[in-house]
This record gives structure tokens, sequence and C-alpha cells, in this order.
């Protein structure tokens, strides 16, 4: 019998079940696809604050991956929340263990009310040592802006460099996300060595949701796993995050 295809998931928990982890799994059953997890920390917060950040020992993440790994048909892995220049040493070295497994990247660098969640001597690390081995990294404007030690992009043309900038060294591709940008439409820039700058454009809806960087992130990892080409897994993982903003709007919108 054919064994299930999993997402291996290696992020934080949100005691609040807006982000991290309950959303990553959430979004890979969505999309038929099971997950596995390993846990890198353990947060105390509700939808408006942070109150408290619990390391999980860089050993033990690394463990909690390699079991995953040993246990499940995983065909992708998604990545979060990691928090210290020691947990990205650990998972980069298990992801090297593994190079025929697409990993996406989401690079948490602080949470939605402004709380750092990546020390700024782990963010060169993060560069150097773990994106080389992504398939994917998922940074929005403000994250990709301290990666590459610039002020925010104010226009494509600023994007674009930014970009170009993260790719050496670098992940395969990067997924720039426009959603902190302003104007009617949001755009997303997929950039893939050796292929044409891909641009995802939707309207910008009048709702507000979180986690919907982790959603974005976990789809993509979910159509990666399935066996789709990255431009499809982007659009599709885009799809149906805009998907959920349009209820989150409904809702939200008076009658």
């Amino acid at each position: 019998m054919a064994m299930t295809l999993h997402v291996l998931i290696v992020a934080g928990t949100d005691s609040s079940g807006g982000a991290g982890l309950s959303r990553d799994v959430e979004t890979v059953a969505a999309f038929g696809l099971r997950s596995a997890v390993a846990v890198t920390a353990v947060t105390v917060q509700t939808h408006g604050t942070v109150r408290h950040v619990e390391l999980v020992a860089p050993s033990l993440v690394a463990d909690q991956m390699r079991a995953a790994l040993e246990a499940n048909r995983t065909a992708a892995i998604k990545i979060g929340m990691l928090s210290s220049v020691e947990t990205i040493d650990a998972v980069s070295s298990v992801i090297a263990e593994h190079p025929g497994i697409p990993v996406v990247l989401d690079p948490v660098l602080a949470s939605s009310s402004g709380r750092a969640l990546l020390p700024p001597e782990a963010v060169g690390v993060l560069q150097k040592r773990l994106m080389p081995l992504c398939r994917l990294v998922t940074p929005n404007l403000p994250e990709l802006a301290m990666l590459t030690g610039s002020l925010p992009a104010r226009n494509e043309s600023e994007i674009l460099r930014q970009g170009a900038v993260l790719f050496d060294p670098g992940p395969g591709a990067l997924l720039i996300k426009g959603g902190h940008a302003a104007g009617e439409h949001s755009t997303d820039f997929l950039l893939e060595k050796g292929q044409p700058v891909h641009r995802f454009g939707a309207p910008r809806l009048p709702a507000e949701m979180r986690g919907t960087g982790c959603m974005l992130a976990s789809a993509i990892a979910a159509g990666l796993a399935s066996g789709a080409a990255l431009e499809t897994s982007v659009s599709k993982a885009k799809q149906f995050v805009f998907d959920k903003l349009s209820v989150a709007a409904e809702t939200s919108s008076p009658r």
C-alpha cells in the first residue's frame, strides 16, 4: 500500500491558533496531505501580542525532524520560526541530509505585533547556511529589507534589486510578497534563477488575517509535495489565501 504523502513542518506554536503550526497543519490538510511536525518554539500569544517565547533545544528540533523523516514519506518541508543561530544550524544539517526534498522557507523575523522573533546575528546565518538549501524563500517587503540590510523597497525596481541580492548566495527561487505595499492591487514577484520574473497580482481586500504568510508557504509546500511545478504551486497557493481573505472580508463587512 502506498504511503500517504507528508509535509514536514518545522515551526513554532501559536497558542491563539492564528499562525504558526496551527495554520500550517490546517493548510496542508486542505490540500489533501498530512503533516508531520518539528516544534522549534512554544509561544504564549494572543491575536494582538506575543507574551513569551520558549525555545526548544536545537538538538531536539533536529531529532524531531529526523524521526519524522524516518517515519513518513515526506515530499516537502516547510520551515517557519527558527529563533536562534543554533536552531538554524541544526535544521540546516538535517536538510542537507535530504537534498531531494523541496524546502519552502518562510523567514519569520518578527511577529505581526512587531516583536522580533529572530536575533540580528542570526539573519546572516539564515542567508548563508539555510537559504541555499531551499527551493523557495517567501519574504514580505519588511523581511526582504531586513535580509538585505536595506530600507523597505518603495517600487518594483527596488524590490527586484533587493531580491537579486538574496540570490548570491541564495535559494533556488524567491517569492517576494507585496502585501505590505500601497495601492489597490497587491503584487507578488516570483524570482527563479534562469527564468523571467513572474508576477502574481490580486485586488487588495479590506480584511486582516494573521497567519497568511504561514498559509501561503504551507500551501506552496503542499503543491510541491504533490508534484506540481513551482509556478503552479505558487498560483494555487495564492488563490487559496485570497479565498480565505475574501471570506474574512465578507464576514467583517457591515450588513
